[in-house]
């Protein structure tokens, strides 16, 4: 892909080679491009030269000046370079190269920004995996959004994506489900009994109750809740999962593989895992306990993985899920989890490091809490008696476009306020709005044109007439666009989805201005022309971009 960034870092680091000991380095430099915040610094800068005269122990004016004196520039790209400072680099490009972006942008608008398969093994996106013991809350919803869209951005970027949900279906929480269940059963047949604090209280389990008994009736009324229990644990576990997965599918996500944690349980792999640990010399025992030694790979302190009474720990459970994850043949893991487990990160990747496997084949992305508001205060999220506002609560209000969107604007590790009012405002103080509404516009200016009479072939008028596009505006709208690779590309870096939220924001920005201030629409045809190509074209990467964030791009608001 040509964009310019890469044309011209391609020129850097060819000019880098023909300096003098620079082909003596044991590695090559990364070369960083800024786009300066004044634009009469050029439309690019880089600070290259101070990484290289630490190895090549010059002066960095010195290296600046020898790195324009052998930059190779045959296709023109370049208008000047300037020396800034003690050395940066500033780099003025000619218009034509924004103009070639428009070109580029049309010819394959769905794939702009996006890279070739890259790669056979997979890389894995975990993410939601939420205890089927009741709905999805809206913290659940932020992480479905982020793990989706991340996802989506690999996939672009070439990589071979599997999206898993863990299903933790085992353990003393699915017999408390059970319980809760039973309990609220006899409960709705007249039964004066006391429901336990620690079970799960809230409406839906009554909810379940009552569905319950219009599929079985009052048969369970006399049996004990020993006997009882298997029944009404695998019915809980069934219908809320179903109720999730429905609720996931409402909100636009989707999943290749449902891994349930009984897996583990029934082919042994836990218990085959912790002797797979043990040959390693990674597990002890101490007070009748196994332990893990995680102290031996960072962790604060060693971990328990089965407890003195035999029972092995949720731990034990997910070291073994990890490895059955590598033993797929997965490269890559990448888990999306709550904040709340940020203490759980060092002992996990301890785990992954005992079994053999690189740090860094396990990419853990915590994700913030969401404070819900109404109108700027506070809707409380829970009470005593167990009820929460759910993720399908939220996407039914306000819909699935407003709330994937706004759970996207933020970084993964910064809360995030949700407003409901402002998620549902027609207006440029909702986020989704104010994108899909540009899109909309841009529709109706080629709707407009059509109706007018106006033909319009944007090869033949890009050839012709793209270098009419001079207005400041223009050229930044142009430069804008060509950065959107960049911006993918850094999203699937660094993990996080949240820049193209924040780009999508810039470019409409500089587009509903642009609007405002000049006629694209007007009395000179080739102007016209060359305008309505880099509508378009502003067009297309929104829809590109807001299809990767699982948001529609509608045609009329």
């Amino acid at each position: 892909m040509a964009i310019v960034r890469n044309r011209l870092k391609s020129m850097i680091a060819r000019a880098a080679h023909s300096l003098d000991g620079y082909q003596d380095l044991e590695a090559e430099l990364t070369i960083e491009l800024d786009i300066p915040k004044n634009s009469g610094h050029g439309d690019y800068a880089t600070n290259f030269a101070f990484a290289l005269a630490k190895r090549l122990k010059k002066n960095p004016r010195q290296i600046a000046s020898e790195l324009i004196a052998n930059l190779a520039d045959p296709d023109g790209l370049l208008e000047k370079v300037e020396i800034a400072g003690p050395g940066f680099v500033n780099f003025f490009i000619n218009s034509s190269a924004w103009h070639e972006i428009i070109r580029e942008v049309l010819n394959d608008p769905q794939n702009y920004g996006r890279l070739e398969a890259q790669g056979d093994f997979p890389v894995q996106v975990e993410f939601v995996s939420a205890n089927p013991t009741g709905p999805l809350h809206i913290g659940h919803g932020r992480g479905a959004a982020i793990g989706d869209v991340l996802a989506n951005l690999l996939e672009a970027r070439g990589a071979n994506v599997q999206r898993e949900y863990y299903i933790n279906d085992a353990g003393n929480q699915m017999d408390t489900l059970g319980r809760s269940l039973y309990y609220r059963y006899r409960q709705e047949l007249g039964a004066g009994i006391e429901f336990p604090d620690n079970h799960y209280r809230g409406g839906y389990m009554r909810e379940l109750a009552r569905e319950f008994i219009g599929q079985r009736g009052e048969t369970f009324r006399d049996t004990s809740l020993e006997e009882a229990l298997p029944v009404f644990t695998e019915y809980a576990s069934r219908r809320i999962f179903e109720g999730i997965k429905e609720d996931l599918d409402v909100f636009g996500v989707r999943f290749d593989n449902w891994f349930s944690e009984r897996q583990l349980h029934e082919r042994d792999l836990v218990r085959k895992t912790i002797d797979y640990l043990r040959e390693r010399g990674f597990i002890y025992e101490n007070e009748g306990a196994l332990w893990f030694k995680s102290t031996a790979f960072g962790d604060e302190k060693d971990r328990v993985v089965v407890r003195a009474n035999g029972v092995s720990t949720y731990f034990a459970a997910d070291l073994a899920y990890h490895r059955d994850k590598f033993e797929r043949g997965l490269k890559t893991v990448i888990d999306i989890w709550g904040a709340d487990h940020h203490g759980y990160v060092d002992r996990i990747l301890a785990g992954i490091q005992a079994m053999g496997k690189n740090r860094e084949s396990v990419r853990v992305v915590l994700v913030q809490l969401v404070n819900l508001l109404r109108g700027g205060q506070p809707v409380a999220m829970s009470t005593r008696g167990g009820e929460f506002v759910t993720l399908r609560e939220v996407v039914d209000e306000v819909g699935k476009d407003a709330t994937r969107f706004i759970f996207l604007t933020r970084r993964t590790d910064s809360p995030l306020d949700f407003d409901l009012e402002v998620a549902k405002a027609r207006s440029n103080d909702n986020p989704v709005y104010y994108v899909q509404y540009a899109h909309a516009r841009l529709c109706r200016i080629f709707e407009v044109a059509r109706e007018r009479g106006f033909s319009f072939d944007w090869r033949s008028a890009s050839a012709q007439s793209l270098h009419l596009l001079q207005v400041r505006e223009e050229l930044q709208l142009m430069k804008l666009l060509g950065e959107y690779p960049e911006v993918l590309g850094e999203c699937a870096r660094s993990l996080e989805p949240h820049y193209i939220p924040y780009y999508l924001h810039q470019l409409v920005s500089l587009f509903h201005g642009y609007y405002h201030d000049n006629r694209i629409l007007g009395d000179d045809d080739r102007l016209t022309e060359a305008r309505l190509c880099l509508a378009l074209a502003v067009k297309e990467v929104i829809a590109n971009a807001l299809a990767l964030l699982g948001v529609s791009a509608p045609e009329k608001m």
